[in-house]
């Protein structure tokens, strides 16, 4: 039964650490690591990175050149110009659609593997006890609020469990965020105090003279 607390305990973990971080970072950050493996998709953000920057340039060869002084070479650059941004619109249209595939399938991955894993252990566990209460140790009202839904009486029931594991990892991650913000306006203060702006350098502090001595 050891391992079922410590899976009740580690899914609320990883949905409390998704919560605080945010999905859509998560999703970028998985995407930009995604598009660095050695896969089809990864040589399609290349193409497109290329393309791109070809468009730009002969964008800025066409602005630096006369349509009316130097016709034959605008149109010429003109032509390049149409094929590079169709090559580009193309190929960034299916790294769109990529990105639009790759997006749904971590959400759908994450979703099992968070909500949709503790749903079901809630419902497939929920006759099981967590563990068992001390034998009149609490009033039979307690218990049975503890049991709640299907779990014996006198024993904690795995959604009381998976709730007071929610609890106590959002209480200990908002007591971390407020430590780490308090040291941080604590030595940002300290640094004020000694003379130092903190996050610039010593070169970039402003130079102290001394007073000249009088004749």
């Amino acid at each position: 039964m050891l391992s079922l607390l410590v899976s009740v305990f580690l899914v609320r973990l990883v949905i409390y650490l998704i919560n605080t971080i945010g999905a859509n970072t998560i999703d970028s950050l998985l995407w930009l690591l995604y598009i660095k493996l050695p896969n089809r998709t990864s040589q399609t953000a290349r193409e497109v990175i290329r393309t791109k920057r070809e468009v730009v340039q002969l964008r800025r060869e066409m602005n630096a050149t006369s349509a009316q002084d130097e016709f034959a070479k605008w149109a010429k650059l003109r032509r390049m110009y149409d094929k590079a941004l169709e090559e580009y619109e193309a190929r960034n249209k299916a790294l769109n659609e990529s990105k639009a595939s790759f997006d749904m399938t971590v959400k759908s991955l994450r979703w099992l593997n968070t909500t949709g894993l503790k749903f079901f252990l809630q419902i497939w566990y929920s006759k099981t006890p967590m563990f068992d209460l001390p034998r009149g140790w609490l009033p039979w009202q307690v218990e049975w609020v503890l049991s709640f839904p299907r779990a014996p009486l006198g024993t904690v029931s795995i959604q009381i469990w998976g709730g007071a594991c929610a609890t106590v990892i959002s209480l200990t991650g908002d007591a971390v965020r407020t430590a780490a913000r308090y040291g941080w306006e604590v030595m940002h203060l300290k640094n004020a105090r000694d003379g130092v702006n903190f996050g610039t350098s010593a070169d970039e502090q402003p130079a102290t003279t001394s007073p000249k001595k009088s004749q």
